[in-house]
């Protein structure tokens, strides 16, 4: 139904597939298909952290999340939350637990006009708690090495409440150090918070990821 949908928008504006490029679609079958069907990796953080990713940040995922990030094509949000939500189910089956976006800078959200992280959590149907606040302004970290992103962080969030005793997980769009993770895991555990780990739509390919055959068995 969606690549439908899309077919028919790209009649009245032509664009070309979010993820391969391919003309006359917005999302072309067998894009959708990939999307549609995710298969969840787990990967530890130097802090200690457990992430369970939806994709590799690489190749089609890759381009249709940058299409939804910068070129606004919030079409994508649906088909991204699906996968984020299998992904965060498999990895964070316990009942009770909550998922708790990374807030979205303003410098972010002036450049894109949308926030994406919570339009991509508020369409998975996951509980939600969006507790997290930015408390210090920060540099993009795009531009910086992995020890300077952790210190360009440190100390930059804060929960809006105290949450002895709950169980919450970190949603991000994609993790690379996992300095911004780990730096909203740290608010959370300060206001009391469980910290069960990070979901996301992808994480970026780095050395030690492996692929969870927990998560996708068969």
């Amino acid at each position: 139904m969606f690549a439908v949908l899309s077919d028919a928008l790209a009649l009245i504006l032509p664009v070309d597939c979010a993820g391969c490029g391919a003309p006359d679609s917005a999302l072309c079958e067998t894009c959708a298909d990939l999307l549609a069907a995710p298969r969840p990796l787990r990967h530890v953080l130097a802090s200690g952290l457990v992430v369970h990713a939806a994709f590799d940040f690489a190749d089609r995922p890759a381009r249709a999340l940058r299409a939804l990030k910068e070129e606004g094509r919030t079409s994508l949000v649906k088909p991204f939350a699906a996968a984020l939500a299998a992904a965060a189910r498999a990895g964070f089956p316990d009942a009770g637990t909550l998922f708790v976006p990374m807030p979205t800078s303003a410098a972010a959200f002036r450049r894109r006009g949308h926030r994406v992280v919570e339009a991509i959590l508020d369409r998975s149907g996951l509980p939600t708690l969006t507790v997290l606040r930015r408390i210090r302004s920060t540099r993009d970290q795009r531009e910086l090495g992995r020890v300077e992103r952790t210190r360009n962080v440190a100390g930059s969030l804060l929960a809006r409440r105290r949450l002895d005793g709950r169980r919450v997980v970190v949603v991000d769009d994609v993790v690379t150090t996992g300095a911004s993770v780990s730096e909203a895991a740290r608010a959370l555990r300060e206001a009391g918070a469980e910290v069960m780990g990070v979901a996301c739509v992808a994480h970026t390919r780095r050395s030690g990821l492996i692929r969870d055959t927990d998560l996708n068995p068969g």
